[in-house]
């Protein structure tokens, strides 16, 4: 299989070896473009849904460790070592085959983004099975690298988010307590002095004659104290 797929890319046009070779990488940068936007939408939208966005490039490169680990134990050798004419150069000697790391990441990538907005699964999972067959397509994978890449990064990467999006939903919480804190000293603060707005009474001591006591006259109990204050007035 993998011979007829590099021979048939061989007969294609060379502006779309050019794209196969670019958009493996494209695609990546594509993937984090939409986790900033993934970001920018849970921003408001409960702490475990923008936990969610943030823990999953977390689980992308433990699910990348993890398929580097695979490839030092398997120690696979790439198909295009044998002298085949493929549109890609070939990777260096110690560079291993199996399975594809582009794969796990664009799988991963998908994956742990319909996590946080289900809304992509249509559009993401097609982008990442397009990536990892072009990885066949140029010449540098078997498309069983392909195969096991696009399953571990699928299965593994959410998997990781899950189990981390425990520990950074109580951050998330934390951040956002810390910034309406922040927003909430910034207001200005009411209290003595602030005029009464439009329609509104005046508040206590404002043009106010002081409480000297219930039902009791001002005028009265003013000249009641001059009285008592003056010499021979008892």
């Amino acid at each position: 299989m993998y011979q007829d797929i590099v021979g048939f890319a061989l007969t294609t046009p060379a502006w779309l070896h050019t794209f196969a070779e670019v958009g493996t990488d494209a695609g990546l940068f594509l993937f984090a473009a939409l986790f900033v936007v993934a970001a920018v939408r849970a921003w408001r939208a409960p702490a475990r849904d923008l936990a969610l966005v943030i823990a999953g490039p977390a689980g992308i490169v433990l699910a990348y460790i993890v398929s580097e680990v695979v490839k030092t134990l398997v120690r696979e050798d790439r198909p295009c070592r044998g002298g085949v004419a493929t549109i890609a150069a070939c990777p260096p000697l110690d560079d291993w085959s199996f399975p594809s790391n582009h794969s796990v990441i664009a799988a991963g990538a998908a994956a742990t983004l319909v996590l946080a907005w289900r809304g992509l699964a249509w559009a993401v999972f097609p982008l990442a099975a397009v990536m990892a067959f072009s990885r066949v397509f140029v010449g540098v994978h078997y498309p069983h690298d392909v195969a096991a890449g696009f399953l571990l990064g699928a299965v593994l990467a959410p998997l990781f988010t899950l189990l981390l999006v425990g520990a950074v939903t109580p951050a998330v919480r934390l951040v956002r307590a810390r910034l309406a804190g922040e927003g909430a000293a910034h207001l200005p603060a009411s209290g003595f002095g602030r005029q009464p707005g439009f329609g509104q009474q005046p508040g206590p001591g404002f043009g106010q004659q002081p409480n000297l006591g219930l039902g009791q006259d001002p005028n009265r109990s003013v000249a009641s104290m001059s009285r008592s204050t003056m010499p021979g007035s008892e």
